[in-house]
């Protein structure tokens, strides 16, 4: 919503697993998609996930082989992986990309190469976080970014303390760690819809 430009249309998830259905579902709250496509290390996954997701949502979604020929056609790209290993690099990115960075959760993954960091505007959930174990920490060790050069906390711009995308034309780039608000606020919203349903089983932990 904030960092992907309004007219976005073209979606391509990396990583085809769970974590990917959630992301492409996200997107299609606030965008309105016209397509997307899979892009996994297994192609028969990449497949189960475009059919799939193509009914839930009632999307084009399209499995695609490799990363190079569908990235440059995409409005917005996430990536959700284990990778131990940057794959997504400048040449593969148009102008105007957001792109979301959410698989590298420790100091050995790594999705992005640092000099597509260290040409885009960058956003990240928690500063100290990601340079110590993001896809910023490695271009941190590149030496092609520092943190004084990270644009902004995602917390900054959803409250508008600082802007979002600021262009068409930049590549926004959101590098994601996870964050125990981010778990707390989602725990919340469970209960609340448990509660107003009905579900669940209560437990006296005092006892």
């Amino acid at each position: 919503r904030h960092l992907a430009r309004p007219d976005a249309r073209v979606a391509t998830i990396v990583g085809c697993g769970r974590q990917g259905r959630i992301q492409l579902a996200a997107l299609a709250r606030v965008r309105t998609l016209e397509r997307a496509y899979a892009v996994d290390t297994d192609p028969a996954v990449a497949r189960r996930f475009a059919e799939e997701m193509s009914v839930q949502l009632g999307l084009d979604v399209r499995p695609a082989g490799a990363l190079a020929d569908v990235v440059p056609l995409a409005d917005i790209c996430v990536t959700c992986t284990p990778s131990r290993a940057p794959f997504l690099r400048r040449e593969h990115v148009a102008p105007g990309t957001f792109i979301a960075a959410v698989g590298a959760d420790n100091e050995d993954k790594q999705e992005l190469d640092p000099m597509l960091m260290a040409g885009g505007t960058l956003v990240v959930d928690s500063l100290e976080q990601c340079a110590s174990i993001g896809d910023l920490h490695h271009a941190i060790a590149r030496g092609v970014l520092s943190p004084a050069d990270v644009h902004a906390a995602l917390a900054d711009v959803v409250t508008g303390r600082k802007p979002g995308r600021r262009s068409p034309e930049e590549i926004t780039i959101f590098d994601s760690t996870g964050v125990a608000i981010e778990d707390v606020a989602a725990a919340a919203a469970v209960y609340e819809k448990a509660i107003g349903t009905g579900r669940g089983l209560t437990v006296d932990l005092a006892s």
